[in-house]
Parts: C-alpha cells; sequence; structure tokens
C-alpha cells in the first residue's frame, strides 16, 4: 500500500494515511479568547472531522500526543478529554509542556489511529 499525503503545504501535510493507519498533524486552536476547556474542545472537534475524513474514528485511535503550554493547565484539558474519550476506547497517550509556537495557542494534539 503506497502513503497518500492530503491537505499539503509544501512544509507538512494535514493527515497522512499508510498501510491502514491515520497520522493527523497537530491539531491547534489559536482563538487567543479561548481557555484550555474550550480550546481543548475545538481540537478535539478538530480532530474528530480529519479522521472522519480519512476514514476513521475517535474509537480507532490509537495513540495521541499532547503539546500542554503549562502544567498548570493539565486538570483542566483532562476534564474536556475525559468527558470526550470512550470507555474501552482509550488510546496510548504522552501529554509533555511544550513552548508554543504562538502565544495564544494552549494546547496541541497530534494522532495515529487506525482506519476503519
Amino acid at each position: 500500500m503506497g502513503i497518500k499525503r492530503f491537505e499539503g503545504t509544501g512544509r507538512m501535510s494535514r493527515a497522512v494515511v499508510h498501510n491502514g493507519t491515520v497520522y493527523l498533524c497537530g491539531q491547534t486552536c489559536s482563538d487567543e479568547d479561548k481557555d484550555i476547556k474550550e480550546q481543548t474542545k475545538v481540537v478535539l472537534e478538530k480532530i474528530e472531522a480529519l479522521l472522519d475524513q480519512y476514514g476513521s474514528d475517535k474509537q480507532h485511535i490509537l495513540s495521541t500526543t499532547i503539546y500542554i503550554k503549562d502544567m498548570a493547565l493539565f486538570q483542566n484539558m483532562n476534564e474536556v478529554w475525559d468527558a470526550w474519550v470512550e470507555n474501552g476506547f482509550e488510546p496510548a497517550r504522552a501529554c509533555v509542556e511544550a513552548k508554543m509556537a504562538r502565544e495564544e495557542i494552549l494546547i496541541e494534539m497530534s494522532v495515529v489511529a487506525a482506519v476503519k
């Protein structure tokens, strides 16, 4: 099976599908008026839409890497995450504090999922 790249920008692809796996680039919410809970909800909505577009869904997520601007936001982010993830379909996950590309970004998530 070949590698299929989607929505390339010359720097990166928004999604890559290979061998029954979907790889999403980091998803963010750059609305500086939104707090961590609101940004997390937006990011998860974007992830769901992209997974649907490329033949997967949140029940097929294999792993998620979460980059958070400040670990003081960790609990509030997890409240949204925990409500979103379905029991029995929890992916492998890592969460690290990271300096973001733009000041208003509080969270970024990258996802690897199986195609349905």
